[in-house]
């Protein structure tokens, strides 16, 4: 038991020399770590306060070199998951989706992440008008995600599609609001709340928000 907890400790302890800043978590794990490069690294937590009538918010994921990577999630300072976000090189990525407060899917994004060490980037995009065949496309870097695929924005109320639009490399193909009247067959359905939101709402239920205390390394 011994060996085991000082084995631990070193491991701890070894966490801790690679960050010249960082703060703990309730659970001791090392969080909001800045390396000697002065990098982000790791797992972070990042709050923001309300600015100019926009409510404030906390995001948390992982830096990797700096850079933003995978899944994201943002909460409001109630603690209510609001947002699922993906990144890649820094920037969003695929699928990224937005609730209220209550867990009502508001929005789904789609982006396309061009890497940032790149001054061009190629992509294989698929020609619309012939299925299944790809023309590959030169992009100029930004610095910054691309929009590409659907937008979908939902109803708060009633859940269903209130408007799309479609975007190809940052360029929005089409936008469009759906009937008025519905068909019973029609392809607009009623969106539930999704099952992260569920999950999260779930295991949540009744906590407090976690708590986190201040840490540092000097050099």
């Amino acid at each position: 038991m011994r060996l085991i907890f000082l084995l631990l400790l070193f491991a701890s302890a070894n966490g801790f020399a690679q960050c010249k800043t960082f703060i703990l978590g309730e659970n001791r794990d090392t969080l909001n770590c800045v390396d000697k490069k002065d990098e982000k690294q790791g797992k972070w937590v990042i709050h923001h306060d309300e600015l100019r009538g926009e409510p404030g918010y906390e995001e948390e994921g992982e830096f990797k070199d700096n850079r933003k990577e995978g899944n994201w999630r943002i909460y409001s300072l109630e603690g209510d998951l609001i947002g699922l976000e993906n990144y890649k090189w820094g920037n969003k990525d695929g699928l990224n989706q937005y609730f209220a407060k209550t867990g009502e899917l508001l929005r789904e994004e789609r982006w396309k992440a061009l890497n940032p060490d790149k001054l061009y980037d190629t992509l294989e995009i698929e020609d619309i008008d012939h299925l299944n065949h790809y023309n590959t496309v030169i992009v100029k870097n930004e610095g910054v995600g691309i929009r590409h695929g659907e937008w979908k924005y939902y109803d708060k109320t009633t859940g269903m599609i209130v408007k799309t639009e479609n975007y190809t490399l940052g360029k929005l193909e089409n936008s469009k609001l759906p009937a008025k009247n519905f068909a019973a067959n029609d392809s607009t359905k009623l969106v539930g709340k999704p099952k992260e939101v569920r999950e999260f709402e779930k295991k949540y239920s009744g906590k407090k928000k976690v708590k986190v205390v201040d840490g540092s390394v000097n050099y």
